[in-house]
């Protein structure tokens, strides 16, 4: 009896072990490719790399060049491509595409370096830190089942991602507020839910090809749920240049 009691304590504190050294990876990756984003961001605001992906009109308008338009789409098939092949791909293709995938972003993300001032872009990345730190906190320690929101919160960002459309159309300031009060609910909850869906898909016997393809796919969603935050909370600042 003893020992039955003894070997399950050691299982536990092997798993326990096993999923915080899983979770490390997935915040590494998340915080390496936020760096690199941030990094990317600010060189092409800087020539040459300004030239590459911007043309400036006459009278200072700046639009995207058609490399800056690839670059801007190009995470979908990062996404699409690590998602896909999710177990399949060695170590080192899973962490180039998640590389490529935050590089790709970084450009996309230099725009509100023009748009909007330092200080409020400071300001919201310590909001959007200390809320992702908070909300991933509760995901993670939670013994409530948030699976439920799954499928909700998928619906309202579709319903988010419509009536953003709509919204071209239409051009309601008033509109567009609600939208992204509702979208930035939708991702606060996304943060929790991804956190809980990582730790559950976690598998003590998977292999170290398939824990990191789990890491970066799971460093994937919440780099997207944090930026995605940072970018609503930098549209209600409104301090824009």
């Amino acid at each position: 009896m003893e020992n039955n009691k003894t070997n399950s304590v050691t299982l536990i504190e092997r798993n326990s072990t096993g999923i915080r050294a899983y979770f490390m990876k997935v915040y590494n990756y998340m915080a390496g490719g936020l760096a690199l984003s941030g990094l990317i961001a600010y060189l092409c605001t800087k020539q040459p790399m300004v030239g590459w992906f911007y043309n400036l009109s006459a009278d200072g308008y700046l639009s995207w060049t058609l490399l800056g338009w690839v670059a801007v789409f190009s995470p979908l098939l990062f996404i699409f491509m690590i998602n896909s092949a999710a177990g399949r791909l060695d170590a080192k293709k899973s962490q180039l595409y998640f590389w490529l995938f935050s590089a790709a972003m970084g450009v996309s993300l230099s725009n509100i370096l023009f748009l909007y001032s330092t200080e409020s872009i400071a300001q919201a990345f310590v909001v959007t830190a200390a809320a992702f730190g908070g909300l991933s906190l509760y995901g993670y320690t939670t013994q409530k089942s948030l699976t439920g929101m799954g499928s909700f919160l998928f619906m309202g960002l579709i319903g988010v991602i419509v009536a953003s459309i709509i919204n071209i159309f239409v051009q309601s300031s008033a509109f567009m507020f609600g939208i992204n009060v509702l979208a930035l609910l939708i991702f606060v909850g996304l943060t929790a839910y991804d956190t809980q869906k990582l730790k559950e898909i976690y598998n003590e016997g998977d292999g170290s090809a398939e824990v990191e393809s789990k890491a970066i796919i799971g460093a994937m969603a919440l780099y997207l749920d944090f930026i995605n935050m940072f970018r609503l909370l930098l549209y209600f600042l409104n301090d824009r240049r």
